[in-house]
């Protein structure tokens, strides 16, 4: 739990000295790292198409570094109010919102329970505006540490109450999510779609490309596909090479140290 709080909060400091369009595609990395330290420390078998899949990941993350643009020079929490009140990031949040509210209680209740995107739109939708406001709240603090104080203006406050709002809600849903769907289905899908609204939401906002190349672009764009087959590589195979999980109908006997069908215990 303590190595969770250390990473979130250095993915958080990360925010304000790097583009939103570096630092979430990145995130597919964690999923290099827990598959190798699975299978060292609770001996998983790695296979080869998790190893291939750890590449994909590991090569797109290359790319995407390599061509990732760069950081806009914020000097004050009112330049980034004046990033978000321009009128293509307003319409963006405005549909994002009432996009939510529709599903929330329109469609939830009915299909939610069949259809795994309702949950991870919902959640999608409202990580890309956490990722905005997480970044806006991140450049204010490494402002206020420079010496400029940045929490005497309102608009740094409604940045916080923003993410914590958009951040119980996609925690809510996401949890949803996995109790009624298959993880391993859940995670690659939620990653893409995180990750995509992210970036168009952060280009809308923070216009971080529009200073980039059409091979820029191009090549950052050929990265997070690549990474998103990686990802989806690792999660479709995880069980792959594992020992499958013994049948239901029996039970193991502790004093014995073997496993005998149920019906045989039973009847003993």
């Amino acid at each position: 739990m303590i190595t969770m709080i250390l990473g979130e909060v250095a993915n958080f400091a990360a925010y304000a000295f790097a583009p939103a369009v570096l630092v979430t595609p990145l995130g597919a990395l964690s999923i290099i790292f827990s598959a190798v330290l699975a299978h060292f420390i609770l001996k998983e078998n790695l296979h080869m198409f998790g190893v291939v899949g750890c590449i994909l990941c590991v090569v797109g993350s290359v790319g995407i570094v390599l061509h990732a643009p760069k950081e806009r020079k914020i000097d004050s929490m009112k330049e980034i109010w004046h990033l978000a009140t321009q009128p293509g990031f307003i319409v963006y949040s405005c549909v994002a919102v009432a996009c939510v509210l529709f599903l929330i209680f329109r469609v939830v209740e009915r299909s939610g329970h069949r259809l795994m995107l309702v949950y991870i739109a919902i959640c999608s939708l409202m990580g890309s505006l956490t990722v905005i406001s997480v970044k806006a709240v991140a450049i204010a603090l490494k402002l206020s540490f420079g010496g400029s104080n940045q929490f005497i203006y309102v608009q740094t406050w409604f940045f916080i109450v923003v993410v914590t709002i958009c951040c119980l809600v996609q925690l809510n849903y996401l949890n949803k999510a996995l109790d009624s769907f298959n993880t391993a289905v859940v995670s690659p899908v939620y990653y893409v779609m995180f990750t995509i609204l992210t970036i168009v939401a952060n280009m809308i906002m923070y216009k971080d490309w529009a200073s980039q190349t059409a091979t820029q672009i191009a090549t950052q764009l050929c990265g997070f596909v690549t990474i998103v087959a990686g990802t989806f590589l690792l999660h479709k195979t995880r069980d792959m090479g594992n020992p499958p999980p013994p049948p239901p109908d029996q039970m193991c006997l502790q004093e014995a140290g073997e496993c005998a069908p149920r019906s045989m215990t039973s009847s003993s």
